[in-house]
C-alpha cells in the first residue's frame, strides 16, 4: 500500500503520439516521439514492439504517460518517461487511451 502523498507525486499526463519506429537490434523496445504540451515533445522507449503489429498505426494515438520518470538510457536511446499499458497472464495487452479527445498535457488525477 501507498499513501495519497506518495501517489501525488506522479505527474501522469496525456499525451499524442508523433512517431513511432522500432529500436535496432532490439526485439521489443520502440521509440516513440510524444506530445504532452510542452515545447519539445518527449521521446520514450517502450517495451511494446511484440504487441503493436503496425507502428503507424500508433501515430495520432493519444496515450498517459508518467511524465516524471527520472530519464534513462535503454538500448543507448534516451526515455524521458513511461507509457501506461495492461497486459494479462493469457497473453493480453492493451495502450491506455481516454475515452475522447483531451489537450496534451492533461493531468491524469
Amino acid at each position: 500500500m501507498i499513501s495519497y502523498d506518495d501517489f501525488a507525486k506522479l505527474d501522469i499526463r496525456i499525451g499524442t503520439i508523433l512517431s513511432a519506429e522500432r529500436v535496432l537490434e532490439t526485439d521489443k523496445l520502440v521509440k516513440l516521439s510524444v506530445d504532452i504540451g510542452e515545447e519539445i515533445p518527449r521521446q520514450l522507449v517502450a517495451g511494446i514492439a511484440a504487441h503493436i503489429r503496425d507502428l503507424a498505426a500508433l501515430v495520432g494515438m493519444q496515450i498517459p504517460i508518467l511524465a516524471n520518470l527520472e530519464p534513462r538510457v535503454l538500448k543507448g536511446v534516451l526515455s524521458q518517461g513511461m507509457i501506461l499499458a495492461v497486459s494479462d497472464d493469457e497473453g493480453g495487452f492493451s495502450l491506455l487511451m481516454p475515452q475522447i479527445p483531451l489537450k496534451n498535457g492533461a493531468k491524469v488525477k
